[in-house]
């Protein structure tokens, strides 16, 4: 080289691929939900195989650091264009070898893994190539080597803040997450491309064909059928049509990778799901006034909210905290949003900051498979519940385990017991597979059920039973503990064997 590169395009050029890495790393967490869920384990394994990537690009890039400044620079390019072509390719990858790995794999936490590192540690890889390149031509080429390293350390801190913030806030909501990682692949192609330039490379015409190609491969990114039909800033959305006769159209709300609920048009008081059927039938058993006043956490598909409504309840409350999700049960589920006030904000805060609600029942139904949101199960959010709550009230919530486990269930009977004198638990009356995923509905109030027995449409009749007060003791006393905001390790409580 003749001459050194300014540091200010060292500096713009460390902060503008730190920026897109970080947006790759943010938007893989939404493209593994469809498949996986948006859980601890995605994120934790998100986090893990990206920083995984970098190091491993941060070692090979000081090993190229060591070379004369062109030659590092070419080799930098190349690396930041198989940087495109692998983040074009993700979009592609992801679909193609989910299935194959989730069925290989049968952990559901080193499924989650593996899933996450077929697809997104190379594009991560091939960007945390330029890091050492790039610091070691400012500290070598410029005389104030202290400053120079520092700015090139403080681009990559303030290109990491940039994309990630951009990422969650704009660009997921807004182009989704295809179009996103086409960006981030054209943001690389320009920074390869500008390496061969810099290098003075006679490969920059090999250069061109691989952005090129890379080009190419976000195109046909683009053109891929789309794993979400909507996206927002919280879920990946879509509806399938079940419906055995046209003229009476049944649909199914899919969240992220999980079926959440189901509704019929012409027949709003029927339940399709075991949860569903057991939340709306305690519900009205529970309540102690016809015209009863409900909260509900979590609308999904306002599938209970529409039938409660549709029965007779009184005022109803629904804490949804993505309106996109609202607005979908109003276009394909039916729902009529003038029935009931929704608040789209967290179920938590909405009660926390109205002190002068107050309701007769109170419904949780935010339980999703390993998904759990961990501060709607702690102690201190089911005492803010019982403030809120009639002194006749009830409160309701799902809760999903594994027949051999129990420890979720244990542990939130275990905890509602800090609040609540009666709590009891519910579930089909039929004798479950060993280790069979099971569904509970929770009950808790001042006063016990009047039956223990019910059949409820589901949408076959089936039959629900409480588990008996012995047996349901027996489980708080062998698995059961007392979750709060400082530990409530949920998810571990609930997953699966390895």
């Amino acid at each position: 080289m003749t001459r050194p590169t300014p540091l200010w395009l060292l500096v713009l050029l460390q902060g503008g691929i730190s920026a897109a890495s970080l947006v790759v790393e943010i938007v893989a967490g939404r493209m593994l939900a469809p498949h996986v869920g948006m859980s601890l384990y995605t994120w934790t394994s998100v986090i893990a195989v990206v920083l995984a990537g970098f190091s491993a690009g941060h070692w090979w890039g000081g090993r190229l650091a060591e070379k004369p400044a062109d030659r590092a620079l070419a080799w930098t390019g190349g690396a930041i264009l198989a940087a495109a072509v692998t983040t074009a390719g993700a979009v592609l990858i992801l679909p193609m070898v989910a299935g194959p790995v989730l069925a290989t794999v049968t952990s559901p936490v080193w499924a989650i893994t593996a899933l996450t590192m077929a697809v997104f540690f190379l594009p991560s890889f091939f960007a945390g190539v330029p890091a050492p390149v790039l610091a070691q031509i400012a500290v070598t080429t410029h005389d104030r080597s202290g400053p120079a390293l520092g700015a090139m350390f403080a681009s990559g801190a303030v290109g990491a803040i940039a994309g990630t913030l951009l990422a969650g806030f704009v660009f997921i909501a807004w182009l989704g997450s295809a179009l996103t990682l086409v960006v981030v692949t054209l943001v690389y192609i320009a920074s390869g491309l500008l390496f061969f330039w810099l290098a003075r490379s006679r490969g920059f015409a090999l250069a061109l064909l691989a952005g090129a190609a890379a080009a190419g491969m976000a195109g046909l990114a683009l053109a891929a059928p789309a794993q979400c039909e909507q996206e927002t800033r919280y879920f990946c959305l879509r509806v399938e049509d079940l419906s055995a006769d046209p003229s009476s159209p049944v649909h199914l709300m899919v969240i992220d990778h999980l079926a959440h609920g189901i509704s019929a048009r012409d027949a709003p008081q029927v339940q399709f799901t075991v949860h569903g059927a057991m939340l709306d039938t305690l519900t009205r058993m529970r309540a102690p006034r016809d015209d009863f006043t409900t909260y509900v956490i979590g609308g999904g598909s306002f599938s209970v909210p529409r039938s409660l409504i549709a029965q007779g309840a009184g005022p109803m409350t629904v804490a949804e905290i993505d309106p996109e999700v609202t607005q979908l049960a109003a276009e394909a589920f039916w729902f009529d949003p003038s029935t009931a006030e929704i608040w789209h904000e967290d179920a938590r805060r909405a009660l926390l900051t109205r002190p002068e609600a107050r309701f007769d029942i109170v419904i949780g139904d935010a339980f999703t498979d390993v998904v759990v949101p961990v501060h709607l199960v702690t102690r201190e959010f089911f005492e803010l519940v019982a403030s809120r709550m009639t002194p006749e009230g009830s409160f309701l919530m799902t809760v999903i385990d594994y027949e051999d486990r129990l420890g979720a269930v244990g542990s939130i009977v275990t905890t509602l017991r800090e609040v609540f004198p009666v709590v009891e638990v519910w579930t089909r009356a039929a004798q479950p597979d060993p280790g069979a995923r099971m569904v509970f509905a929770v009950v808790a109030g001042q006063t016990p059920t009047p039956v223990n027995e019910f059949t409820a449409p589901a949408p076959d009749l089936m039959v629900f039973g409480a588990l008996a007060d012995g047996f349901v003791q027996q489980i708080a006393d062998r698995r059961g503990m007392v979750l709060t905001d400082d530990f409530a390790p949920i998810d571990r409580l609930m997953g699966r064997r390895d």
